[in-house]
């Protein structure tokens, strides 16, 4: 059986470019003009160098491979796109021999793979390794201090209700609050025991980030940003809890607006909340145990003062906070959600330039039609 070889090259996932020894590019497979967002008709025909530049590690392997006739590699390249979000591949570059004995090439094959994928992965495998063990503390602390705190808050209200001392009574009613405080924050730690149940439906996105913007309506710090709504029109409804999805979004909204408001160095700039969605195309998320399954990603941007780098790598853990009063859970409890829907929430931040908190979720869940998620299943 005879194959036409351009379309077992299409065929294959990762991105394939053929230059010859001039650099010019002879041909690209599908997956390659998806992630370099062109056509194969406008590609083939370019100079590699106009690609990415002449500072491009493909354009110098390029070169050392047409010199020394030898393949070689390289991790962790760079790749910036105009539509899509900037990628990074591993980059690997063989010569090209018109006959066998050849000493010199007449050009290369560049392959590249996209490593967001495998990152994705990791990062998914490594964030629900953390909020498990997490999870196996919170419960071992809901169980040793909720009984007690029910004891303590009965005994503060009957000592507050049988006491004429004014001095007491607040004592006894501000104990009551307390235990209420306390209450409310082991009751926040149970989302990461798997006690927390997810309701799937089909529902549209843009529905629950308008029901979230209505809330923040009547929060006073909605008064002090423009809000900016980029939507794409053409995303199919989702399956997921909204529920859940709600109480995420309104964290990561009600944080951008918090730090824009306390953006002290930069008052007279303007403040602007931008809520993105698109559908991505190419990129499919993927989860230990799901095949990869399209994606939309959500992006929520401000116009604050932007986080430092060696904070941006704390975000997210259980009881971190740089906000006075804050508990250090909005967070935390955000990307478990997203977690548990199969998503990754990222953050993307610059001092200066503002926070940008990116959350792809799956369009659909896996066998999920009509179900109820229980402690993590399928039911």
């Amino acid at each position: 059986m005879t194959r036409d070889l351009g379309g077992v090259l299409d065929a294959v996932l990762a991105a394939i470019v053929v230059v010859d020894r001039s650099l010019t590019i002879e041909f690209v497979n599908s997956a390659a003009c998806r992630m370099l967002e062109s056509s194969q008709e406008s590609l083939e025909g370019m100079a590699l160098e106009q690609l990415h530049g002449p500072a491009h590690p493909a354009l110098r392997l390029a070169r050392e491979v047409l010199a020394s006739a030898r393949a070689a590699s390289q991790s962790e390249v760079p790749i910036e796109r105009r539509f899509e979000d900037a990628l990074e591949v591993d980059l690997s570059v063989s010569p090209l021999f018109d006959t066998e004995g050849d000493d010199e090439p007449s050009g290369v094959v560049l392959v590249m793979r996209d490593r967001t994928l495998q990152k994705d992965r990791e990062e998914w495998a490594d964030e629900r390794e953390r909020f498990d063990a997490f999870g196996q503390i919170a419960a071992g602390i809901a169980h040793e201090v909720k009984n007690p705190l029910g004891g303590i808050r009965g005994a503060a209200e009957i000592i507050g209700s049988r006491s004429g001392d004014h001095k007491t009574k607040s004592a006894a009613d501000l104990v009551v609050r307390e235990v209420d405080r306390i209450t409310s924050l082991v009751d926040g730690l149970m989302v990461f025991t798997h006690g927390g149940d997810l309701a799937f439906e089909s529902f549209n996105i843009h529905r629950v980030l308008d029901d979230v913007l209505t809330l923040l309506d009547h929060d006073p710090l909605g008064d002090e940003a423009d809000v900016l709504r980029l939507y794409d029109p053409s995303i199919p409804d989702l399956t997921g809890d909204p529920r859940r999805l709600t109480q995420v979004f309104l964290n990561l909204t009600r944080n951008a607006l918090q730090a824009m408001h306390e953006d002290s160095e930069s008052a007279d700039r303007q403040k602007t909340l931008t809520i993105t969605t698109r559908m991505t195309l190419d990129y499919r998320l993927s989860t230990p145990g799901h095949s990869s399954l399209p994606t939309v990603l959500i992006s929520i941007s401000d116009t604050g003062p932007g986080i430092p780098d060696d904070v941006q790598g704390q975000l997210g853990t259980p009881f971190f906070t740089t906000r006075d009063g804050g508990t250090g859970l909005g967070l935390a409890v955000s990307k478990q959600w997203v977690a548990r829907h199969g998503g990754v929430l990222r953050i993307e931040s610059a001092l200066g330039e503002g926070t940008t908190v990116r959350v792809a979720l799956p369009v659909e869940q896996p066998g999920t039609e009509g179900a109820t998620r229980h402690h993590g299943e399928i039911r």
